[in-house]
């Protein structure tokens, strides 16, 4: 057994401190069911502790920070997470079941989300507006203060990235609370935080529970925005808790994502593809293809090639290197995986591949389940409208391009799709029929620093990445000064 990790200190204005009113608590190795890491979860009286550093450092030295200044620190930051980035993909991998195959290209990748960042920190640009000689208008982009990060356990520092990152650009402080299932790696950022000399109270760092700690961080009246990564329920509680603060929210929710396959597809991309999409981080991402969408003319061929595929996928431990899916990253997933088989199979679809907890051998006590595939779906299924977030591909039939879309817009989810075919103009149009934050042509799950991503309907508020991720953490003030000095005596006469 590798040796227990332990980061029992929350990270307070700069500081190791230990919890006011947390805990120190065990989280578990999904992979073998068994604590892996002793951790500090904070409580209320820790959150106001971490928000008035947060808020010291705003009024203090961040936001007075020139943005050039902000560049050069985010910089250092992403060159020490580069540097520590192998390391970090072991520890995620340990916190999430995620494939170490998975996780090193992923993590790997993370420091350009932050040099991104770092890049539009010294260009917030205003504007001037032309009215008439008598004024001078202008607006300025301006932080919004402190923000509360609340990030989900299926990609922690993925997600965090894309908070931290553009609200450091910006000038706002943070205050993150990672998953309480995934707290870990959360710890290891703050240690390149202060390793890269960000003034104290930029970011700190309080895990917890999150009806508890996060209500906390939500309701507070010195947070200025909330950013939530996770369920829609949540983020309706989030709102209602954080209502009467009238604080800001940004919110990148669930999806059932439909992945369009017509019958003209290059047949094989197509399946890497869909296959792909639906086990990929072992089915838990808002954004994979879960409902996969079938030009009736192929829907056999593409049925038996997602059975044939499924059978090579390697579950296993997920610091071993031959592993192609881990475990889901708990037990209640685990258990909301398995519930939604049982209601696919109860529901009428075909299950025609996979299915089953896998338990035995080294994987034993392990959160394992095969990748699983059901046939014969109507949209109408739990199965195909509700989130189940595991590795299951649910096959459903079409005739033409009007149905494609009828069905892919037929959920209450609009956060990403995918489709595939040769035929340029089908491409286009059907793109754009689609209700979606992000649609994918002939390929899928492409994701930049500089593409806008997020979802419509009941799958979020606002974007992240891009520039217009700033938008998130910045607001609008504009000042008219007039070029007379003349105003009117209205009382005059």
């Amino acid at each position: 057994m590798l040796e227990r990790n332990r980061y029992e200190r929350l990270f307070i204005g700069g500081e190791w401190v230990a919890p006011l009113d947390g805990a120190i608590v065990e989280t578990t190795d999904p992979a073998t069911g068994q604590p892996w890491a002793t951790v500090a979860f904070g409580g209320p009286g820790d959150i106001d502790r971490a928000v008035a550093a947060a808020r010291e450092a705003f009024e203090g030295p961040w936001r007075r920070m020139p943005g050039w200044e902000r560049a050069v620190l985010l910089r250092r930051f992403a060159d020490l997470y580069e540097r520590r980035a192998g390391d970090m993909a072991v520890l995620e991998s340990r916190d999430t079941g995620r494939p170490i195959r998975e996780t090193r290209p992923d993590l790997g990748a993370h420091h350009r989300w932050y040099h991104w960042f770092a890049s539009l920190a010294d260009k917030l640009d205003g504007r001037t507006i032309p009215i008439d000689p008598s004024v001078h208008a202008y607006t300025e982009r301006r932080p919004v203060g402190v923000v509360g990060a609340i990030t989900p356990w299926n990609a922690p520092m993925l997600t965090t990235a894309w908070k931290v990152g553009p609200a450091l650009a910006a000038g706002c402080t943070v205050v993150l609370k990672p998953a309480e299932q995934t707290p870990v790696t959360a710890f290891e950022l703050a240690r390149i935080v202060e390793e890269a000399g960000l003034p104290p109270g930029v970011l700190n760092v309080v895990p917890g529970l999150g009806h508890s700690t996060g209500a906390h961080l939500v309701a507070h009246p010195g947070v200025d925005k909330i950013a939530f990564t996770g369920e829609g329920r949540t983020a309706q509680e989030i709102l209602r808790s954080g209502a009467a603060t009238l604080k800001r929210f940004s919110f990148e929710l669930g999806g059932k994502s439909p992945h369009i396959i017509f019958e003209d597809a290059d047949f094989d991309q197509a399946m890497n593809a869909a296959t792909s999409s639906a086990w990929v981080v072992c089915g838990q991402s808002c954004a994979l293809g879960s409902r996969v969408l079938v030009q009736r003319s192929i829907y056999d061929r593409v049925v038996e090639a997602f059975q044939r595929r499924a059978a090579r996928v390697r579950v296993g431990m997920p610091l071993d290197e031959a592993t192609h899916m881990g475990p889901q990253a708990h037990a209640e997933q685990l258990d909301k995986t398995l519930s939604y088989i049982a209601i696919g199979q109860a529901e009428g679809a075909t299950l025609a591949a996979g299915g089953r907890r896998l338990d035995q051998g080294q994987l034993a006590g392990g959160y394992f389940v095969e990748p699983t595939v059901f046939a014969g779906v109507d949209n109408r299924m739990r199965i195909a409208r509700e989130e189940i977030f595991g590795p299951v591909a649910s096959l459903i039939p079409f005739a033409d391009e009007d149905e494609a879309v009828s069905i892919a817009n037929d959920t209450r989810y609009g956060l990403t799709a995918g489709l595939w075919t040769r035929d340029t103009g089908r491409a286009h149009r059907v793109a754009g029929r689609i209700d979606a934050g992000m649609v994918w042509v002939n390929t899928y799950r492409y994701i930049r620093w500089s593409t806008p991503y997020g979802g419509v309907k009941a799958s979020g508020w606002g974007r992240e990445n891009g520039v217009e991720a700033l938008d998130n953490y910045l607001d609008t003030r504009t000042t008219i000064v007039s070029t007379s000095g003349q105003f009117p005596d209205i009382y005059a006469q």
